[in-house]
């Protein structure tokens, strides 16, 4: 029997001895091997594809910077950190969120241990969505939307917040989702830093190329110490002291 299960489910032919119509009971077992046999078949190749394509395993070629950073970029104070895939194949649909996690109480006193606050993200704009070929800067505007706005540079080190970041998208090749997670505390935020550029062109070959070694480098840059509040407050000032000056000024002309 075993050996005509085995003849059966792979097709290597009975030899000399064979089913006939004499025998309905030898059909009709060799028709249930042959559907047990494709069945079987099948199921294995699913979980060795299954296993082999899993998206834990593409999320160890998905990169979040070491630290972020805090600079002025277009007169406004960004947090920025770069996210980066070593894979050729690309993630489509591929979108960034980021959530402030800290202590926090009530006006009556609750305390809330895990208050989570959403930080608007987006790569290099207003979107949460990034077109994901080439290492990307996440950046998220400090304005008096943001979580951070009242901090200062002395302030933001004495806070005690975790920044969890999340990168969701879908493997090109398996249309399957995948998600990597990383996160930021407060000593893992440079403030006054930038990060460096890591794509190139070249002309020779007239090609793009990305040097993943300075993935994590940056350099320190002139920004101010004090908070993105403080530095709208002083700009709103000297605003105002310039629109009064302009409108208590003489008229030079009759």
């Amino acid at each position: 029997c075993f050996l005509f299960s085995v003849e059966t489910q792979h097709t290597i032919g009975y030899g000399a001895k064979h089913t006939t119509e004499e025998c309905p009971e030898a059909i009709f077992v060799m028709c249930l091997q042959s559907i047990t046999g494709v069945m079987i078949q099948a199921f294995m190749v699913g979980i060795v594809f299954a296993k082999l394509s899993r998206p834990k395993k593409r999320t160890q070629t998905l990169l979040f910077s070491r630290n972020a950073v805090i600079c002025q970029r277009d007169g406004y104070y960004c947090l920025m950190f770069r996210v980066g895939d070593m894979r050729k194949s690309h993630i489509v649909e591929a979108h960034v969120r980021a959530q402030l996690i800290r202590k926090k109480v009530t006006k009556e006193g609750e305390v809330l241990p895990y208050y989570q606050q959403e930080l608007r993200v987006g790569g290099d704009g207003e979107e949460d969505k990034i077109f994901f070929i080439w290492p990307t800067m996440i950046v998220h505007r400090i304005d008096h939307t943001s979580p951070l706005y009242p901090f200062s540079a002395a302030e933001l080190c004495r806070e005690r917040f975790e920044i969890v970041v999340i990168l969701e998208g879908v493997i090109e090749s398996t249309g399957m989702t995948t998600q990597a997670r990383s996160s930021f505390l407060p000593n893992e935020i440079l403030w006054g830093h930038r990060f460096e550029p890591l794509v190139t062109f070249k002309k020779e070959t007239g090609e793009y190329e990305v040097d993943y070694s300075l993935f994590n480098n940056t350099y320190e840059v002139n920004t101010p110490t004090c908070s993105a509040k403080t530095l709208d407050d002083m700009r709103s000032m000297q605003s105002h002291q310039n629109s009064n000056s302009k409108h208590g000024s003489p008229n030079k002309y009759p």
